[in-house]
């Protein structure tokens, strides 16, 4: 799975901590999904989405190989 974590972010000029605050998890965390080491819970995913006021599938999304 890809995602967007880091242009969104950018876009609404918050940092990875900032973000992690919002959803309740760690910096680490918001790093790991950035990186693709890490695919969150649809509960998280949801709530990243709403912070972005997008919809989920607007910041994650499957790859080919998936």
């Amino acid at each position: 799975m890809k995602n967007n974590l880091k242009v969104e972010r950018a876009i609404k000029n918050i940092t990875q901590e900032e973000l992690a605050r919002l959803v309740k998890v760690s910096r680490q965390t918001i790093n790991a999904m950035e990186l693709k080491k890490y695919v969150p819970s649809t509960v998280l995913s949801l709530k990243i989405a709403r912070i972005f006021n997008k919809k989920v599938e607007d910041i994650f999304y499957l790859e080919d190989s998936d």
